[in-house]
């Protein structure tokens, strides 16, 4: 089985489940960079959990995470995360109970041709313009976060960043890139989204 070794975190992996990657590692590092003890988390899609256990590791905080894929949901619990299998937020009670909300989306525009066969789509397969599963993470994350939380969402430069800043301040949100890497034919972004909406 291969391992991973990261910020403390060790986490299987195993097949039919997203490897992380460039940009598994920025998530991971700019969450921590605004994760204080004590915070309520939820990450959606959370694939073999990485993320989830890097914070884990270095935080003590209160994690919650999700994932449609039964592959996913099992690798995920193998490396000690609570995990729920569901579709982005459903099985989550909406009662305001998070810090932050943590989504990297299939972010990569797909066309038809190039859907994955298996749950495996699930993690790369964007839409056609990268972007299909954004609408539905902002239509209901509200529900779920407490006065002045926040959102990281993890981007590439093939969806349309300033296109997805503007769905998300559509919503009612502030954002902001907090941090950016270049990789071979992409940038990676992470938007930090403030809810500017009083509950």
């Amino acid at each position: 089985m291969v391992t991973i070794n990261y910020q403390n975190a060790t986490v299987s992996l195993s097949e039919q489940v997203y490897e992380p990657a460039e940009d598994s590692f920025l998530l991971a590092d700019s969450a921590l960079g605004i994760l204080r003890d004590g915070m309520n988390v939820l990450e959606i899609g959370t694939g073999s959990g990485f993320v989830s256990a890097v914070l884990k590791a270095n935080r003590k905080i209160n994690l919650l995470a999700t994932d449609i894929s039964p592959f996913a949901v099992s690798c995920a619990r193998s490396n000690g995360i609570d995990v729920i299998r569901t579709d982005m937020f459903r099985g989550i009670k909406k009662n305001h109970q998070f810090d932050i909300v943590i989504f990297n989306p299939p972010y990569l525009p797909t066309s038809e041709e190039e859907k994955l066969p298996g749950w495996l789509n699930y993690a790369f397969d964007g839409g056609i313009d990268g972007r299909k599963e954004i609408d539905p993470f902002m239509e209901d994350v509200e529900d779920y976060l407490k006065p002045g939380a926040v959102i990281l969402l993890l981007i590439s430069s093939l969806t349309g960043i300033d296109k997805v800043r503007t769905k998300i301040e559509k919503w009612g949100f502030g954002t902001q890139v907090i941090a950016s890497k270049k990789c071979s034919f992409e940038r990676l972004v992470v938007i930090k989204g403030m809810c500017l909406n009083n509950h």
